[in-house]
């Protein structure tokens, strides 16, 4: 007797893969469901391997455009970035796959749902509280969380060990056991060798980009136009215009992967309260979010900026990170995203060349927070320059204040 059916989101490496065929061994009936976020995958062959494994129905979502209109471009509006370095990913991908998969499960009658996160990791927290979010009454199947199964598989040796005897086959394997996922935004490396944070990453790890010394030596010139703060064309070198949404991404991705653009290789804080060694390339996000920077500093007034900065950034990256998608709290500062850019439109001229992005020019033809005339250094149009004094005089009365009680207390102000 089957215990029921289970929805797995089934990725097609070792991990999953293991826990496919362990869960027809602990008697579940299994729907293997992979959403098409824009990995290089090769689907039809994830498909053969789930329903070779034993699956009953393997069903793939095509997730990208909502992906880059949802979720990406907002990112891209607001800048989002967690301690300073990564482009979050991972954790933009995970509230569209988790919709995807509930809907699959509620759609093939499945009682529950099942998922490859460890249980170290930051992504076992972001789908399950998607689930709950999305499906209160769902059960959620965390393998790697029971003991019966973490204790048979202790580690990748294990886990391959494993698949060799079901006759699994599986691109990782021991001499390079480090764990990857792939998205339309990025692809991650963890794990294994890697988790020494003093190791070098291995030259033919990485799989997305060109390493910058082998980038050509010839920079390549594009062209981003915004709209309320989003990328809604870009053009090509050679004058080429794209406009779809996930074309965009798509084309940004191309010239930012052989031009090296987007490598970076941190230590970060998960959410669970351990610090862990991640690799990341995130090439087109890395450029689009390069280029609306830029053009905020031309349309975007200067206290909206600092507001948005301060809060809205900061706290919205926080919350991606640690899964809270579906909760009240990002409900509420997703909101915010929005209303800050509707002065955000214009055109950034770019170019990619050996791992970075370098910024040309940029323009707006509807926005005029930025006077050449004003700023300028050679005329006087905009403000007398003794009207500074004053400005200055009432900024001074505080700072006067601070120097005057330091000399009282004979602790006179030092570098």
């Amino acid at each position: 007797m089957s215990k029921g059916k289970v929805c797995l989101a089934y990725s097609g490496g070792l991990d999953t893969s293991v826990i496919l065929a362990w869960l027809l061994e602990q008697g579940y009936e299994v729907i293997a469901f992979m959403a098409n976020i824009g990995q290089e995958e090769d689907f039809d062959a994830a498909r053969d391997k789930a329903l070779k494994i034993g699956a009953t129905k393997f069903v793939v979502v095509d997730v990208r455009k909502q992906f880059v209109e949802d979720v990406l471009f907002p990112a891209i509006q607001v800048n989002a970035i967690y301690e300073n370095v990564y482009l979050l990913g991972t954790s933009l991908a995970r509230p569209v796959i988790a919709e995807a998969q509930i809907k699959v499960a509620e759609d093939e009658g499945c009682f529950a749902v099942s998922h490859g996160c460890t249980g170290k990791g930051n992504d076992q927290v972001r789908f399950e509280l998607s689930f709950y979010a999305l499906k209160p009454d769902v059960v959620v199947i965390a393998p790697w969380r029971d003991p019966i199964f973490f204790e048979r598989f202790a580690g990748r040796k294990d886990l391959l060990d494993y698949a060799a005897s079901k006759n699994i086959p599986v691109a990782q394997t021991k001499a390079k056991p480090w764990s990857t996922d792939e998205n339309l935004a990025h692809i991650s490396f963890e794990a294994g060798i890697l988790e020494d944070p003093d190791t070098t990453p291995p030259k033919d790890m990485w799989k997305l980009t060109v390493d910058p010394q082998d980038a050509p030596n010839t920079p390549e010139d594009f062209t981003v136009v915004f709209s309320k703060g989003k990328p809604v064309k870009l053009v090509l070198q050679d004058g080429k215009e794209v406009t779809d949404a996930v074309d965009i991404f798509l084309t940004a991705n191309a010239i930012a992967r052989r031009n090296g653009v987007g490598r970076i290789d941190i230590v970060e804080n998960r959410f669970i309260g351990i610090k862990s060694r991640g690799c990341y390339e995130t090439p087109g996000l890395t450029l689009l979010r390069g280029t609306h920077i830029d053009i905020e500093g031309l349309t975007l007034d200067r206290e909206v900026r600092s507001i948005r900065d301060t809060f809205v950034t900061p706290t919205y990256s926080k919350l991606l990170y640690n899964g809270m998608y579906f909760t009240p709290e990002c409900e509420y500062v997703r909101s915010m995203i929005q209303p800050s850019q509707e002065t955000v439109n214009g055109v950034v001229r770019a170019r990619a060349y050996k791992g970075s992005l370098i910024i040309l020019g940029r323009s707006s033809s509807t926005e005029k927070l930025y006077d050449a005339t004003e700023s300028s250094m050679d005329e006087l149009t905009g403000f007398q320059p003794q009207e500074a004094s004053g400005f200055i005089s009432v900024q001074a009365i505080r700072i006067k204040k601070y120097g005057e009680s330091a000399r009282e207390k004979n602790k006179p102000l030092t570098l």
